[in-house]
């Protein structure tokens, strides 16, 4: 799913975005930035929980923190709270995305999906759902 993303969602929706953390559950950190989350104003707990991407938008100086639905669930309510306060320094926006095998999958967690954050879905990968708020991909 972690490569779905890289290769299918960052072209479309993260063009020029430079990947700061990839992880997934069997490896933490298989790639990870420090130095360039640093710069961004994040310190980040080697304990915490990561989003299974990190991605800086630098046009726009937006985060995009992607959870891959397989490895940790979607983000929830709960799940951006946590998210809100590992990045709470950073001095950029933060958008949250969910990534989706496919609609099938995402039925059973559309209960659980936080309001304003982004849905993407690997077998459709030209489309996002929004779940309200006031803007379509962007930080609050």
């Amino acid at each position: 799913m972690i490569k779905q993303i890289v290769d299918e969602f960052c072209p479309r929706f993260t063009p020029g975005g430079r990947i700061i953390d990839v992880g997934d559950a069997g490896d933490r950190f298989a790639y990870f930035d420090e130095q360039a989350l640093a710069d961004l104003g994040v310190r980040v707990d080697p304990h915490g929980k990561m989003p299974d991407l990190v991605i800086h938008l630098v046009k726009l100086d937006w985060l995009i923190l992607v959870e891959a639905v397989t490895s940790h669930g979607p983000v929830s309510p709960q799940r951006r709270t946590e998210l809100d306060a590992l990045f709470t320094s950073a001095r950029c926006g933060r958008v949250y995305v969910t990534a989706f095998l496919s609609r099938r999958s995402m039925r059973r967690y559309l209960n659980d999906i936080s309001w304003e954050t982004e849905a993407w879905v690997a077998e459709a990968p030209d489309h996002m759902i929004h779940f309200d708020g006031e803007r379509f991909l962007g930080p609050y």
